[in-house]
């Protein structure tokens, strides 16, 4: 039985194998990723969901978070951005992909920019509602890695000793590379995935100053009275979210809801200071939250303030837009709004 199936498989693949190699180079083909990000409109995530807070406050109404769509182009894919309006392509070398970085790394950063963010958001919005907020610890993240560096740290890695020496913040791994020699070969244990690896870099001198090849990004733990814990996806990352984050905590530590029942969706990241700073992607985010009926979307002071109320203006949105550049700013934009 398997003999006479064998030789039946056999002789279908002879006689179309033209056919079949014609059908596995096309199915390649399209599967092949194309030099260029696809982006195109986005939608809503309710941010109260992913909060959770001990004494937490009623709402009536909500905050939302914005994405955008992104996807890496394929041959077909490519073509319908050519021919769809509201697909923009992107070439990968004007994103955030360097020589020597994967589409992982970014990633990876991406959601070290979340972490941060995340911390700036809990933090500011307790200040703000006079809670407690208490820094119990903290981690030094490669952020990058420069092209020219020869280490074997990834990116994402917690540096926690450097030639046994345990380390507490930034400033103890400059004084360590500026009093190492040029060429010198440093030690470096540090948390990957959960577990302690050892890893290697060496100095290299350029402009007079010895570095390493790396940037690091300074993480927080921290204990909060009431307690909160924080819950997005795996797929979730970046800092976009820091404004929205934070006055939606805020909100749910005092008791006026500052939503008034209204659907309240923006984007722009968040310092400690109460700074927003601007983000990318607006006119796709404001899509969404148009798609999604919002009925005010909050946008960094600046040029993402400008391009939104041009796309407002281009596509006849009746969305509320409002422009601020500080958290006291967003806060009491809500406080006096009027529909």
């Amino acid at each position: 039985m398997f003999n006479t199936l064998y030789e039946k498989i056999k002789q279908f693949i002879k006689d179309y194998y033209l056919s079949l190699s014609f059908y596995f180079v096309l199915l390649a083909v399209s599967l092949y990723p194309l030099p260029f990000y696809i982006y195109s409109g986005g939608g809503l995530l309710p941010v109260d969901d992913k909060i959770q807070i001990e004494e937490k406050q009623e709402i009536n109404g909500s905050f939302h978070l914005c994405y955008v769509s992104e996807l890496r182009a394929t041959l077909p894919t490519y073509i319908l951005a050519k021919i769809l309006p509201s697909w923009d392509l992107e070439p990968v070398s004007d994103s955030k992909l360097t020589n020597k970085e994967t589409e992982e790394d970014i990633f990876t950063r991406d959601k070290l920019f979340l972490s941060t963010g995340n911390t700036n958001a809990v933090s500011l919005a307790y200040q703000k509602a006079g809670r407690s907020f208490k820094i119990t610890g903290t981690r030094n993240y490669v952020l990058y890695i420069d092209e020219y560096a020869k280490t074997t740290l990834k990116i994402g890695d917690d540096i926690r000793k450097i030639n046994g020496k345990e380390i507490k913040n930034t400033e103890e791994i400059g004084k360590i590379i500026s009093s190492s020699r040029v060429g010198e070969e440093l030690k470096l244990s540090v948390i990957r995935n959960g577990h302690i690896k050892e890893a290697t870099g060496t100095v290299y001198e350029k402009n007079g100053t010895h570095l390493l090849g790396i940037m690091i990004q300074t993480g927080f733990d921290y204990e909060t009275n009431p307690k909160i814990d924080l819950h997005f996806n795996e797929n979730e990352a970046g800092s976009s979210g820091g404004l929205i984050l934070t006055l939606s905590i805020y909100n749910q530590l005092t008791k006026q809801d500052i939503t008034k029942g209204l659907k309240i969706a923006g984007t722009g990241t968040i310092e400690v200071d109460g700074t927003v700073g601007e983000i990318g992607g607006v006119k796709y985010k404001l899509k969404g939250a148009v798609k999604e009926k919002a009925d005010v979307f909050l946008v960094p002071k600046g040029k993402n303030y400008e391009e939104a109320m041009k796309e407002k203006e281009k596509h006849h949105y009746s969305i509320q837009i409002i422009e601020v550049e500080t958290f006291d700013e967003a806060l009491k934009s809500l406080e006096n709004l009027r529909l």
